[in-house]
């Protein structure tokens, strides 16, 4: 891993992705946040709190919630970052069509700021046949790339052996890839792979779900440096150059996890969290599901 390769003032703040497009330094998370009232007042929450990057699915089943309250802020739509994904399910061309057209439609909106394949066909759900059906879908999202649909594309759950069988075949590289992420659970191999080939990484479940918050090497850097074990976990993951994407429906915590820009982890204390042993999270890894 490296250090970022610009200083952020905010969470407004982009990284470029490899094709020009600038994506908030840090994203709100909406996996398992109700739909409806919840999404809605959550997602308008954090816009009102400065967040301009919010992430859903098409399988967390509240996109058409998040693109209510895209819709009704005041900050205009191309100042706010919107990703969805697609389900595993959808295996041929026709399908990823099908879906991405169903995703706008909840979502009320003319384009997708970015779009994710949200799991790979690995071995186990599609024998020897993965490395197509991953192709097939990814081509699918070339042509909405290439029509404006969409003005990102990317994947998430992607090992190494995953992305680059992608990129041998495709005319397109992923500019994105979304990984569970957090203190205990670096995924160094694949982060490092990502950033050398001009990916960029994001943290799903950057703090475990709050698991990894007691542990004694969190604690300890928080307390020298006045912050909380939330805050230095997410500091840490964009210090490494991955954009975290934390979930709360907590005012004080939305704005509790976009404080990050008035203080710095020392290169010591880095090192001492890259180091912690495996903790907290599901730490999945795709080549063991055995379904979509």
């Amino acid at each position: 891993m490296k250090e970022p390769e610009k200083r952020f003032e905010s969470h407004k703040d982009p990284f470029i992705l490899a094709n020009g497009v600038g994506i908030p330094c840090i994203g709100f998370g909406t996996w398992r946040i109700p739909a409806g009232l919840d999404t809605v007042n959550a997602v308008s929450e954090a816009i009102r709190l400065g967040y301009r990057h919010f992430d859903t699915a098409t399988v967390y089943k509240n996109e058409e919630s998040v693109g209510v309250a895209v819709r009704s802020s005041d900050v205009p739509r191309e100042q706010i970052f919107v990703t969805s994904k697609l389900w595993n399910t959808n295996k041929t061309r026709s399908a990823v069509m099908a879906a991405f057209e169903e995703s706008i439609a909840k979502l009320k909106l003319d384009y997708l700021d970015l779009y994710l394949l949200h799991w790979p066909a690995v071995e186990k759900t599609d024998g020897g046949n993965w490395r197509a059906v991953n192709m097939e879908k990814w081509h699918a999202l070339e042509t909405l790339y290439k029509e404006g649909r969409i003005r990102a594309i990317g994947v998430s759950n992607f090992l190494p052996h995953h992305l680059q069988a992608l990129m041998d075949e495709a005319e397109i590289a992923p500019m994105v890839n979304q990984l569970e992420i957090h203190p205990g659970f670096p995924q160094k191999k694949t982060v490092d792979f990502c950033i050398s080939r001009g990916i960029r990484p994001q943290a799903w479940s950057p703090i475990a779900r709050g698991l990894v918050l007691g542990n004694p090497t969190l604690v300890s850097i928080a307390g020298k440096l006045g912050r909380t074990p939330a805050q230095i976990s997410l500091r840490w993951i964009l210090q490494n150059g991955v954009i975290p994407l934390p979930r709360s429906q907590k005012p004080e915590r939305m704005a509790e996890n976009a404080a990050l820009f008035d203080f710095n982890i020392s290169a010591s204390d880095m090192e001492a969290l890259n180091s912690i042993p495996p903790c907290g999270g599901s730490c999945s890894n795709p080549d063991e599901r055995t379904e979509d």
